[in-house]
């Protein structure tokens, strides 16, 4: 093989790369391909309806009339199938965010929203995820799970309290930990101010 050839199959293979890791997803026109993909995704993890729609969408002619049906005809047969359940999903992702990640409910109820799930099915996945549990207890868990400790400064408390404010947790709550931890009033009233819900 000549330099020349070698250089050329060295283009070829990048060119070849480069395509595999930027290609879009290869189109399926039959029911049967559309129905293997979905079940295929959801093997792979978890997904509302929402998102598998997304997903099917993606793999489909979606502007064509065909392509909007195949994808609700594969969603109607999952969900006759229980392949798909958005209680069901609701339910096992606020559990399993509470006890891997130690989310508050806010943040669980925002997730599963941008996840396209339906407020009433969120609000009950949350509320039987969260009855028997207290606030406090698992903000401080949180705590531990990121290896916060007491703060020293105004800076190091600001950072705390708005980690527990993106994890989900009230501000009466988050209140009662920093006053436990005997921070200074003047950096509580400080951040009060940046709390949607301060009513203390």
């Amino acid at each position: 093989m000549s330099s020349f050839e070698a250089e050329a199959d060295k283009r070829a293979w990048r060119r070849y790369r480069w395509d595999m890791v930027f290609a879009r997803p290869r189109k399926l026109f039959t029911e049967a391909e559309l129905y293997d993909y979905a079940v295929g995704a959801l093997a792979r993890r978890g997904r509302s309806v929402a998102e598998l729609k997304r997903l099917l969408r993606n793999r489909v002619e979606a502007d064509t009339e065909f392509g909007k049906t195949l994808v609700e005809l594969i969603i109607v047969r999952l969900k006759d199938q229980g392949y798909l359940n958005d209680a069901r999903y609701a339910a096992a992702y606020s559990s399993y965010r509470r006890d891997t990640e130690k989310f508050g409910r806010r943040r669980i109820e925002t997730d599963l929203k941008a996840k396209g799930v339906h407020g009433e099915v969120i609000a009950k996945a949350v509320a039987s995820a969260y009855q028997d549990v207290k606030e406090e207890d698992l903000a401080r868990a949180y705590l531990r799970r990121k290896r916060f400790e007491k703060p020293k400064d105004q800076k190091q408390t600001a950072r705390i309290f708005r980690n527990l404010m993106r994890a989900g947790f009230g501000s009466k709550t988050i209140f009662t930990i920093l006053k436990k931890w005997e921070v200074d009033d003047e950096t509580l009233s400080g951040l009060e101010e940046e709390a949607p819900d301060s009513g203390m």
